[in-house]
Protein backbone atom coordinates (compact mmCIF):
# COMPACT_ATOMS: atom_id res chain seq x y z
CA UNK A 1 0.00 0.00 0.00
CA UNK A 2 1.33 3.42 -0.97
CA UNK A 3 0.40 6.68 0.67
CA UNK A 4 -0.71 9.36 -1.78
CA UNK A 5 -1.10 12.95 -0.60
CA UNK A 6 -2.82 15.87 -2.29
CA UNK A 7 -3.50 19.41 -1.09
CA UNK A 8 -6.98 20.90 -0.88
CA UNK A 9 -7.37 24.39 -2.37
CA UNK A 10 -9.51 27.19 -0.93
CA UNK A 11 -12.21 26.22 -3.44
CA UNK A 12 -12.27 22.62 -2.15
CA UNK A 13 -10.44 21.25 -5.19
CA UNK A 14 -7.60 18.78 -5.28
CA UNK A 15 -5.56 16.84 -7.81
CA UNK A 16 -5.90 13.07 -7.91
CA UNK A 17 -2.33 11.74 -7.98
CA UNK A 18 -1.21 10.31 -11.33
CA UNK A 19 -0.70 6.79 -9.92
CA UNK A 20 -4.31 6.70 -8.74
CA UNK A 21 -5.66 8.12 -12.02
CA UNK A 22 -3.72 5.46 -13.89
CA UNK A 23 -4.87 2.63 -11.59
CA UNK A 24 -8.53 3.66 -11.96
CA UNK A 25 -8.25 4.45 -15.66
CA UNK A 26 -9.43 8.02 -15.06
CA UNK A 27 -9.47 10.48 -17.94
CA UNK A 28 -10.51 14.14 -18.15
CA UNK A 29 -14.29 14.38 -18.09
CA UNK A 30 -14.85 11.07 -16.24
CA UNK A 31 -17.36 11.05 -13.39
CA UNK A 32 -16.05 9.94 -10.02
CA UNK A 33 -18.02 8.83 -7.01
CA UNK A 34 -17.22 9.57 -3.37
CA UNK A 35 -18.72 7.32 -0.74
CA UNK A 36 -18.43 8.08 2.98
CA UNK A 37 -18.67 5.22 5.46
CA UNK A 38 -17.62 5.37 9.10
CA UNK A 39 -15.39 8.39 8.59
CA UNK A 40 -13.61 6.94 5.55
CA UNK A 41 -13.99 8.12 1.95
CA UNK A 42 -13.85 5.78 -1.02
CA UNK A 43 -13.30 7.17 -4.51
CA UNK A 44 -14.19 5.19 -7.60
CA UNK A 45 -14.71 5.80 -11.29
CA UNK A 46 -18.39 5.84 -12.19
CA UNK A 47 -19.39 3.84 -15.18
CA UNK A 48 -21.74 5.72 -17.55
CA UNK A 49 -24.61 3.36 -16.75
CA UNK A 50 -24.08 3.97 -12.98
CA UNK A 51 -24.30 7.72 -13.49
CA UNK A 52 -27.42 7.58 -15.64
CA UNK A 53 -29.07 5.09 -13.27
CA UNK A 54 -28.30 7.24 -10.25
CA UNK A 55 -29.53 10.36 -12.01
CA UNK A 56 -32.79 8.67 -12.99
CA UNK A 57 -33.37 7.33 -9.49
CA UNK A 58 -32.59 10.59 -7.74
CA UNK A 59 -35.28 12.43 -9.70
CA UNK A 60 -37.85 9.66 -9.18
CA UNK A 61 -37.23 8.97 -5.50
CA UNK A 62 -37.16 12.54 -4.20
CA UNK A 63 -40.42 11.94 -2.33
CA UNK A 64 -38.41 9.77 0.11
CA UNK A 65 -35.65 12.25 0.83
CA UNK A 66 -36.72 13.76 4.13
CA UNK A 67 -34.77 13.69 7.41
CA UNK A 68 -37.44 11.32 8.78
CA UNK A 69 -36.92 8.93 5.86
CA UNK A 70 -33.15 9.07 6.32
CA UNK A 71 -33.55 8.18 10.00
CA UNK A 72 -35.82 5.25 9.15
CA UNK A 73 -33.60 3.94 6.34
CA UNK A 74 -30.49 4.19 8.56
CA UNK A 75 -32.07 1.62 10.86
CA UNK A 76 -32.56 -0.97 8.10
Amino acid sequence: MHLHVSTLTQKGQTTIPADIRHELGLQAGDKIEFEIFEGQVTLKKMQPIDYEYHRALSTNLSEWSSPEDDETFDKL
